[in-house]
């Protein structure tokens, strides 16, 4: 029996009860919905779009990832009976001029969160005129994810705001699903396990079988000489009470991570912290990679674990090479290790368990798909590698974007192309790493294998769903004996059982109707029922403007301010990065950045030009530890500061973080703007500049001229005039200025100046 609904084309959507159900609740109130993978959180916000494309307003749905964006947009075209081109994908490869055009003819865009928070940020779009976002794995709305600020800038702008929130699972901490559910303004919540009487009817049957490896002998020398120079330096951390056992078998990550913030905190309260304790910080460091090492020779295999040392010594060689690489590199029992891991001839005995579970399940169904999930992309090619020996066999490799050292990354087009050709059966074997995890679309997977598992429940959840959706499925789970693999195996099982634990607990609250749903989340949750109007909050903040320099501009700082309510115009700006008003310019440095700056020579030069742009400049300094963040004689620090406030005459303003950096600057425009009555310049200026200067300053104001260009156009010309006379031909003859350039200027030069 399939679903009718205006909207909807017929016999396309097979009806079910629990999906209508929850659709239902989804249309009266912000929903966060709460379902296993392949039971169609995509159907139900089907449901939606279908109730609310009749309206005039627009309908927005992300989704993390441009396959993500294709496999959505494919379903509404497939599903819902409009005129296809109301419908619209944007994406990072979209120009931002055709994603204004796109976004004034559509009704329903599907996008990348990255995407419309920079249009937002640029005022190509806003979403005043928007009747329902969807965020599709919205367990990401957490931190600064764009989903955040997207959230936050629709509850400024749509008094008629309505959110669905899908994923699969929160995770198991309490506070992150608070989190998510503040940032999301959530006043519902729609959870369904496999469990649930109106669910179990379309469940498939998923059988999860782990399987225990031995390791061969020389694996286990191998292991004894790491932990025989891992042993060395704990009792090193033990001896200066950094650690209270020195025991190999009792100190894991997590205890060298808190021996970590042990030593950086000893480090930062003392004005001069002794030698000893950056001794400390680098045992601790040749600590942790021994126990990476660790990890690799017992859960991954001998290629990876000799990529990893073959990488270390290439950094030990290279002039930013860390104290920690180069004693590795040279300890004997590291040196050892790895000559023994060259003269062994097998992998991992994982691989060969891969090969017999591939070869078996193919005896069974020549026609089964399975996807190989790894942690490692080194670990991702080998078995790739392995599979291609076997007849039969048609392997793939599946990875993320980024380029790692010899090993090109796949562009999300070439990924989309590689699950179309798993799913047309052209490979019957797709080796992934973690971006196969979230959200892809391949029904037809009867069996995925584990290569190790992973202690993150949100992953365990997402890698296992990748089966059993259409039909009967099976996972295999690989975990060698007396390995971090069985620590994580069993973390990930206890947090699923915590995460469904405490759902089950916030849907039995919300059942009981509280009068007042702050007290779901024990008043940490803001629902925002005082929200003020747009009107009345545009009223409020229309006066308030900062141009921000476009390097800046897409950082938290100006995301902050913008969901604050400040007007914020990009330009590019040659001095500073904030500019207040005509006279009060802001350099704004995090402690990093003022380091480097101060140790390339590049600070008082920032800064003279600052003094010079403005009457009143100022520089931020963000972050904490400015004397203790770099092994740097805290005089030269302390001299700097001091030369900046006395010689330059220049305030310095030190603020924790990128929060109260925006708060700080909110204040000031606030004050300038509002009190006394300073006027924000499109551009930045100077206070005394020679002829020579104002000519080449108001060049400078010219479409993608740099000072640079600006000098060789006054150059070639001779004056202002006769550049502004010159035509688009005359220009180009200019190094530098291109035809792009040149009829930009040739058009800004003779576009008529119109009011607002």
């Amino acid at each position: 029996m399939f679903t009718s609904q205006n909207n909807i084309k017929k016999e396309r959507i097979e009806k079910r009860q629990y999906q209508l159900n929850i659709a239902q609740s989804a249309k009266k109130e912000n929903t966060l919905v709460v379902l296993p993978t392949g039971l169609g959180k995509t159907i139900i916000a089907l449901f939606l779009i279908a109730e609310k494309i009749d309206s005039n307003n627009k309908i927005l749905f992300l989704s993390p990832t441009k396959p993500l964006v294709t496999q959505h947009y494919n379903f509404l075209k497939d599903n819902l009976d409009i005129n296809e081109n109301e419908i619209s994908i944007f994406t990072g490869e979209v120009s931002p001029i055709k994603r204004k055009k796109i976004w004034e003819s559509s009704k329903i865009i599907i996008s990348t969160p990255q995407v419309i928070q920079n249009d937002l940020i640029s005022k190509r779009m806003d979403l005043e005129n928007v009747s329902l976002i969807i965020f599709d794995e919205c367990h990401h709305a957490i931190g600064d994810y764009a989903y955040v600020f997207i959230s936050e800038i629709y509850k400024k702008q749509n008094q008629n705001r309505h959110i669905l929130a899908i994923t699969a699972s929160p995770g198991s901490n309490i506070d992150k699903i608070r989190e998510v559910c503040k940032n999301l303004d959530i006043t519902n919540i729609e959870i369904r396990t496999k469990n649930d009487p109106d669910v179990k009817p379309y469940v498939h049957d998923l059988k999860i079988k782990w399987k225990e490896i031995d390791l061969p002998t020389g694996f286990i020398t191998i292991i004894q000489l790491l932990k025989k120079s891992l042993s060395e330096r704990l009792k090193e951390l033990k001896k200066l009470k950094i650690i209270e056992s020195a025991s190999v078998s009792s100190v894991n990550k997590t205890i060298l991570l808190e021996a970590q913030r042990k030593i950086q905190k000893e480090i930062k309260t003392r004005t001069n912290p002794p030698k000893i304790l950056f001794k400390a910080a680098s045992v601790q460091s040749e600590s942790m990679k021994i126990q990476y090492a660790l990890d690799l020779i017992q859960t991954q295999g001998l290629n990876t674990f000799l990529n990893y040392f073959n990488r270390m010594k290439k950094e030990s060689e290279s002039k930013k090479s860390t104290r920690s690489s180069k004693k590795l590199i040279q300890d004997f029992n590291i040196l050892d290790a790895i000559a023994q891991a060259k003269l062994i001839d097998i992998e991992h005995p994982k691989i060969a368990e891969i090969k017999d579970i591939v070869k078996n399940q193919l005896k069974k169904n020549k026609k089964s798909k399975i996807i190989i999930f790894t942690h490692y992309r080194d670990t991702s090619q080998i078995i790739t590698n392995e599979l291609e020996k076997i007849d039969g066999v048609k392997p793939i490799r599946f990875v993320g974007q980024a380029n790692k050292i010899n090993d090109k990354g796949l562009s999300q087009k070439e990924q989309a192309r590689l699950i179309d050709k798993f799913k047309n059966k052209e490979y019957n074997v797709l080796i992934a790493t973690s971006v196969a995890e979230e959200g892809i679309d391949i029904p037809s997977t009867d069996l995925v294998v584990f290569y190790e598992p992973i202690p993150s429940e949100i992953r365990f959840i997402q890698r296992r769903g990748r089966t059993a959706r259409k039909m009967s499925g099976e996972v295999i789970i690989l975990i060698t004996k007396n390995s971090p693999d069985q620590g994580y195996y069993w973390s990930a099982k206890r947090k699923e059982k915590r995460m469904i634990k405490e759902l089950e607990n916030i849907r039995n609250i919300l059942n009981k109707k509280f009068e007042d749903i702050d007290k779901l989340f024990d008043n940490n949750i803001n629902f925002n029922k005082n929200q003020k109007t747009l009107s009345e909050f545009n009223s409020k903040n229309q006066q308030l403007k900062i141009i921000v320099d476009q390097r800046e501009y897409r950082s938290n700082v100006s995301k902050i301010l913008i969901s604050k309510g400040i007007e914020i115009e990009p330009g590019q700006l040659e001095v500073g990065d904030y500019i207040i008003s005509s006279r009060l310019g802001i350099e704004r440095k995090n402690v990093d950045d003022y380091l480097d700056s101060m140790l390339n020579g590049k600070l008082f030069k920032q800064l003279s030009r600052l003094k010079n742009a403005y009457s009143r400049p100022m520089l931020i300094l963000e972050g904490e530890d400015v004397l203790t963040r770099r092994n740097i004689n805290q005089n030269a620090i302390l001299g700097s500061l001091a030369s900046i406030s006395i010689d330059y005459g220049i305030p310095v303003i030190t603020t924790k973080d990128e929060i109260e950096t925006a708060n700080f600057i909110k204040v000031l425009a606030n004050r300038e703007q509002k009190k006394e009555k300073k006027s924000v310049n499109i551009r930045d200026g100077k206070i005394q500049m020679s002829p020579r200067e104002q000519q080449q300053f108001l060049v400078e104001g010219l479409p993608n001229i740099s000072s640079t260009l600006a000098k060789r156009l006054l150059y070639h010309f001779g004056s202002i005039k006769d550049i502004t006379n010159a035509d688009m031909k005359e220009l180009i003859e200019v190094k530098g200025i291109g035809k792009k350039t040149a009829k930009e200027i040739v058009d800004i030069l003779n576009k008529e100046y119109l009011k607002e």
